[in-house]
């Protein structure tokens, strides 16, 4: 069995916005978020994270505190949005309302405009799964990522189609905790909880 628990990043400085591979720092309340999400809980064995500076500055402390290895991943970034990064939604609906709106309702078939498609997207952040699961068998394991990975993860793990993983809540902050059975190679969880 490996436990992994699939920490998002908390709030992000300059507001909710299409962040995609865009590096902007946490706030303090993010940091904070993310502690309080974690609850003191040190038994953890080993830290991955995403290479961006919301997931990577709190893994490193969080690695640096419980004297943790941590290996940073590249696919673990968060989905690129082309033409829409650094951009809110309340932007994007002013200049294209019927493209944002499609995206929501189908990102599979419409992605952003200039931006990585949802399968790419998927295919990488799942390569990353797989070796993680693989490699890290009977331990504990945090990975430190974005709402878009945790999206992909969750909804193959519950087996949904990847046009609908806009569905899956992921706030800031969030801590999902799954158990893989050893043989399960990437496949169902037996057990998903969200703190």
């Amino acid at each position: 069995m490996i436990r992994i628990g699939l920490l998002r990043h908390g709030e992000v400085a300059g507001g909710p916005r299409f962040r995609g591979h865009s590096d902007d720092p946490l706030t303090a309340a993010g940091w904070d978020q993310m502690w309080s999400a974690l609850g003191g809980d040190d038994r953890w064995e080993r830290v991955i994270s995403s290479p961006l500076a919301r997931c990577a500055a709190f893994a490193r402390a969080f690695a640096r505190r419980h004297a943790l290895p941590l290996a940073v991943d590249d696919r673990l970034m968060e989905m690129h949005f082309g033409q829409w990064e650094g951009r809110s939604a309340e932007e994007l609906m002013a200049a294209d309302p019927e493209a944002l709106e499609r995206f929501w309702r189908d990102p599979e078939t419409y992605p952003p405009p200039g931006g990585e498609a949802l399968s790419r997207f998927r295919a990488r952040v799942l390569d990353a799964w797989n070796d993680i699961v693989t490699t890290h068998a009977g331990r504990r394991v945090l990975v430190v990522t974005h709402g878009g990975v945790i999206r992909v993860l969750l909804g193959h793990l519950q087996g949904r189609p990847p046009g609908r993983l806009l569905e899956i809540e992921v706030g800031h902050g969030t801590l999902h905790r799954l158990s893989i059975p050893g043989d399960a190679q990437g496949g169902s969880a037996a057990g998903i909880t969200s703190g």
